[in-house]
């Protein structure tokens, strides 16, 4: 009789421990995206008000960034000088990110998303790339793409293959 009441007392310590380690591992996941997130929006917030410190902070020393022409892709040191002047007028760009889909990694350190903006050229789309450092989250890359409906997709092209030619690029 002892010993069924002491594997019955180990089982429901088991059942006891399981749910309480899920639960744990579920709000330090939500905690941590929800971090990530903030990240994020205080990098979008720091473009529409031209603080190039933040914005810039919040991106990893050796981090690339992906414009909507085929010529910017830029290190972020390419990408200081490029903005530079939009930044010294005051305001730089001011995307509205919407429909964020974010996802981490098991271990914690890396994170990838995809999200819709709304901006001056319409409705894009960016994904990016982070990971965790000391201190804090750090973007790697950040990729923006103009969106293009399928049904206009053959008009963009003879736009954009006139665009070229009459450029020569």
């Amino acid at each position: 009789m002892g010993r069924a009441i002491f594997a019955e007392k180990k089982t429901m310590k088991r059942y006891t421990i399981l749910p309480i380690l899920l639960l744990t591992l579920t709000l330090t996941t939500q905690a941590q995206e929800k971090k990530i997130n903030e990240v994020i929006d205080a990098w979008h917030q720091a473009a529409a008000k031209a603080d190039a410190n933040t914005f810039f902070a919040s991106m990893a020393d050796n981090s690339v960034y992906i414009g909507t022409a085929k010529e910017e892709r830029w290190t972020k040191n390419e990408f200081m000088a490029f903005a530079k002047p939009y930044f010294e007028k005051g305001k730089a760009w001011d995307f509205k990110p919407y429909d964020r889909d974010l996802h981490v990694t098991s271990d914690g350190k890396f994170a990838w998303f995809s999200e819709l903006l709304t901006t001056w050229m319409g409705v894009c789309r960016a994904s990016g790339v982070m990971h965790k450092t000391k201190d804090g989250w750090k973007i790697d890359q950040y990729h923006l793409s103009v969106t293009v409906p399928n049904e206009i997709i053959k008009d963009f092209i003879t736009l954009v293959d006139g665009y070229n030619m009459k450029t020569g690029k």
